[in-house]
């Protein structure tokens, strides 16, 4: 998507979490420039203050919704209105959509069938099916500041003040059979005669059929998840030619040649012939 592309952000302040909230418009601002902010929620509620602390300083508009009826959540209803109505109107390029809330889904659906990206931040216990329909999903507490991503390559595999580990470990990996079909079939596409495969097609094959990021699960980038699986060879790491193959798909390693007596004595005999 281009730098200049017009993002909406709509945020279900009753189902999402206040100080994350820096990392969603740092990622939203590598799409484009998020114009629209919106935050949905009942604002008389003592839970939502942490909301109410951040929503001027970011230029987010928040919108009152009462609940008509106890245990009933509007705020799902009036933000869901909204998108539809901002999709027609406005014509926003992307949506970005906060929430852990599986209820999205179909919303969701619709404005991707309108041909526009949907971007969504949630908690790692969002259900799939939200997940899975987005454009990409992204697990906000695998999202850390960069201040946090260098003390983690300084100091160990955690979030520095969360306890959250920053990288699902190698063999969590390859036992996810999802994940690993993914990256092979990814791999498989976009491999040449001899296997390998330019990583960077391979990230464009996955995003042409999932929501798939590799800071989901810990790693930066897709290179590096690949082989941290251990699944995979890797050519020219850290190069923007970086490529990578199915371990499976690799030649055979060449036997040496066995040189002995009888073989010396064999050519011997033949060459003495030939004379």
């Amino acid at each position: 998507m281009e730098t200049h592309a017009r993002i909406a952000l709509l945020i279900d302040a009753d189902n999402a979490r206040a100080r994350r909230i820096d990392v969603i418009l740092g990622e939203l601002s590598s799409f484009g420039e998020t114009s629209i902010r919106r935050a949905y929620g009942n604002w008389t509620k003592a839970g939502l203050k942490g909301w109410q602390d951040v929503l001027h300083e970011n230029a987010i508009r928040p919108i009152q919704q009462f609940d008509p009826s106890k245990g009933k959540n509007a705020s799902d209803m009036a933000l869901a209105v909204d998108a539809v109505e901002i999709l027609h109107t406005q014509r926003p390029d992307a949506f970005a959509i906060v929430s852990s809330d599986a209820d999205f889904t179909p919303l969701v659906m619709h404005l991707r069938e309108h041909g526009v990206a949907v971007y969504g931040f949630g908690d790692a216990k969002t259900p799939a099916p939200f997940q899975s329909a987005c454009t990409r999903f992204l697990v906000l507490d695998r999202l850390t500041e960069e201040s946090d991503r260098a003390a983690s390559e300084d100091g160990g595999d955690e979030d520095a003040g969360s306890g959250t580990p920053l990288r699902v470990p190698p063999e969590q990996l390859r036992q996810d059979a999802k994940l690993v079909g993914l990256l092979r079939r990814a791999v498989d596409r976009a491999a040449d005669e001899d296997g390998w495969a330019r990583v960077g097609t391979v990230g464009n094959h996955i995003n042409n059929q999932s929501s798939f990021d590799p800071r989901n699960y810990g790693y930066a980038k897709l290179s590096k998840l690949l082989e941290a699986s251990g699944l995979f060879e890797v050519r020219d790491s850290g190069e923007t030619t970086v490529a990578v193959r199915d371990r499976r798909q690799a030649p055979p390693a060449k036997k040496a040649s066995r040189r002995s007596g009888s073989g010396s004595a064999k050519t011997a005999s033949r060459s003495t012939r030939g004379s």
